[in-house]
């Protein structure tokens, strides 16, 4: 590591505002129908299917805004827990359908920010429940139902990892059309669950749109998610993503999957000051098509047969290294499901800016550990800090009106 690079890392500091808090409330409020379509590129009134098997959020087409926000459980004892999880499933519920919020009187204060007016519209909005490690202890009395591989995050060769920045109990992963839905489904849902949820990091994030065209940019300038897995496809989400029922995951864990978050600081000054070829070889990629560099457009698969030496795409390439096509780790694959960031300056007024990488498997070891240990001292480590994130087990989906969040965990 180059001494300017460490004086650089050493008076960073990553600005992940906290969250907004509220009331302990469970308010019904009406849905309503939906409304015209409007000009906006999605209709205000889009609204993703909070019901099902599994949660949306997941195989969903990312949303353009995002916030990712981690929370420690203040909540005292196991029945405080269940509250809590159906109110956050009431607002879930309620959110992401939309209608118009009660009128509580001149004497009380409204019952909604307002910030989306009168009515509510879903905006394309899916609310996305995880829980960490910590949920699983005898404060809860939850030890025998931790999911197997469900622990604090592991710290790899080359992080930078701040404790205040990382883990958490509960973590909200909110998407939408539209930041100001992101944000109003933030304030509504710590309104309503504060006494049971204490905001412990937060980021928010935004999707860019393709440029010119093809899968949308990182801040690197290349292109982020060419080769994930196809969610149209049922066997390979059932083999890569969703946890099955049997073996060492109890039964409730069914339909979940494991999340990791990692917030990736990427250190643009250096990267924008180097050539384009050599910033190609670390990546694998060509900058403008986003093509392998043994392919020509950006759909091509990387091929390695004939290029044992690294002649082509070198050795220690990002996607060679995170991704080397072979049988023996296709099963590694994972499903990424990431977001640029933007925090301003630093206290030393460097950009802070980057990557909230999120990405969700069937196994955390196989899948997101065995990819990482990889990746350890690729050139690409010189350029890019990790800072905080966590793992998280990603709930089964509130199956319908009568299910609630984490239900086949907490009973009831």
């Amino acid at each position: 590591m180059s001494i300017e690079r460490r004086q650089f890392l050493q008076g960073a500091v990553v600005a992940l505002g906290g969250a907004a808090a509220g009331v302990v409330g469970r308010d019904v409020l009406t849905p309503q129908p939906a409304a015209a379509e409007t000009s906006s590129t999605q209709p205000a009134d889009r609204s993703i299917a909070f019901h099902g098997a599994n949660q949306a959020g997941i195989l969903t087409e990312r949303q353009s805004h995002a916030a990712f926000v981690s929370f420690d459980v203040t909540a005292r004892n196991r029945s405080e827990l269940t509250a809590l999880m159906q109110t956050l499933t009431e607002r879930a519920r309620f959110l992401t359908v939309g209608g118009t919020p009660p009128n509580l009187g001149i004497s009380a204060p409204p019952s909604d920010s307002g910030l989306l007016g009168p009515t509510v519209p879903p905006g394309g909005l899916t609310v996305t429940v995880a829980l960490g490690s910590g949920i699983f202890g005898e404060r809860f009395g939850l030890t025998g139902k931790k999911p197997a591989r469900l622990r604090p995050m592991d710290t790899f060769a080359n992080d930078n990892l701040d404790p205040a920045r990382s883990d958490g109990d509960v973590l909200l992963q909110l998407c939408a059309d539209e930041r100001d839905t992101v944000l109003h489904a933030l304030r509504d849902i710590t309104r309503h669950t504060r006494g049971g949820l204490q905001p412990r990091w937060r980021t928010d994030g935004f999707n860019a749109p393709p440029r010119p065209s093809g899968t949308p940019r990182n801040l690197l300038g290349f292109r982020d998610g060419t080769v994930n897995p196809k969610v149209t496809d049922d066997a390979e989400m059932r083999r890569l993503v969703w946890v099955q029922s049997g073996g060492a995951e109890p039964a409730w864990t069914a339909g979940g999957s494991y999340q990791v978050v990692r917030l990736i600081r990427m250190l643009t000054e250096f990267w924008d000051r180097v050539t384009i070829s050599e910033q190609e070889r670390m990546i694998g990629r060509r900058r403008d098509s986003g093509a392998p560099l043994s392919g020509n457009v950006e759909t091509d698969t990387p091929d390695y047969s004939d290029d044992p030496l690294g002649s082509t795409t070198p050795l220690d390439a990002h996607i060679r290294v995170a991704n080397p096509h072979t049988a023996a780790t296709d099963s590694s694959r994972l499903l990424r499901r990431g977001y640029n960031y933007d925090s301003g300056i630093d206290s030393n007024g460097n950009l802070d800016m980057g990557l909230i990488f999120s990405c969700f498997q069937q196994d955390l070891d196989r899948q997101f550990v065995a990819v990482q240990k990889r990746l350890a001292d690729e050139p690409l480590v010189d350029y890019i800090s990790p800072v905080g994130g966590g793992y998280f087990f990603a709930l089964p989906g509130v199956r319908d009106a009568n299910d609630w969040y984490a239900r086949g965990l907490l009973g009831g």
